[in-house]
């Protein structure tokens, strides 16, 4: 079937957006998990595209007036699409590296589950905060910033230039370090914790080198950790959900 002239036009311009929001939705937390099946995810970033074409398909439509070929315009935005989507899952691997130092803390790092968005097994813990993470940024609107920061991508990135792949190396760097340093602060108090318990369980240890102090004291790690994990997720995740925010309006 040979479409009209100006529908294959809009068909073109179309695909041009929907290159690069479907590719940072596929990686977009909440968005792009692996749990989520991949004909609903292509659905969720198809009617996106459709819902953002009205905003974002002037930007398209000049791209190809200005004689830009189709499929290397494609290939670009492809490419722009999923650095954007990867920066933005390396700073919520933050929330996941939290949970994992608090598992090990607290003894239960052998406990784990297979978790899509790390693609492998993952303590208990980690899973528990990275869900719990997901919905107090949707209860928090971060993800309109996620959403936001696509229209505003067109600015930074027009389409049809050569994605600044120098910028992105340097801004998943950067990502990288934020992302470990508030994993590591998230964690702090049971850092500190895990420091004071095994200082004094060592201590116990050299008194009374008799007793088998580890499996008498594994209980009270237990309890206290989680007690301590129970008392400070609630500020855990929302300063994360802040950090998040403050990320994508480039408050580095």
């Amino acid at each position: 079937m040979i479409l009209p002239p100006d529908l294959e036009f809009q068909v073109s311009a179309f695909f041009i957006v929907f290159a690069r929001v479907g590719a940072v939705l596929m990686l977009l937390p909440v968005f792009g998990e692996d749990s989520i099946p991949g004909r609903i995810r292509l659905m969720i970033a198809f009617a996106m595209s459709a819902a953002l074409y009205g905003a974002l398909g002037e930007p398209a439509r000049a791209a190809l007036q200005g004689g830009a070929v189709l499929p290397a315009v494609i290939i670009t935005e492809l490419m722009t699409g999923l650095a954007m989507g990867m920066i933005v899952k390396i700073l919520f691997f933050a929330i996941s590296m939290a949970g994992s130092i608090v598992s090990m803390q607290v003894g239960l790092s052998s406990a784990v589950i297979f978790d899509p968005m790390q693609a492998s097994q993952a303590p208990l813990l980690s899973k528990f905060v990275g869900v719990a993470a997901a919905l107090v940024c949707m209860g928090m609107q971060v993800h309109h910033l996620w959403l936001g920061s696509i229209i505003n991508s067109y600015q930074s990135f027009p389409i049809g230039g050569i994605p600044p792949m120098h910028d992105f190396a340097q801004l998943a760097i950067a990502a990288i370090g934020r992302s470990m340093t508030l994993g590591i602060s998230l964690a702090a108090p049971l850092i500190v914790y895990g420091i004071v318990f095994n200082v004094a369980l060592g201590l116990s240890a050299r008194i009374a080198p008799a007793i088998q102090v580890f499996f008498i004291a594994q209980p009270l790690n237990l309890l206290l950790g989680i007690a301590i994990f129970a008392a400070t997720i609630g500020t855990m995740l929302t300063v994360f959900a802040t950090a998040m925010g403050d990320a994508m309006q480039g408050g580095w």
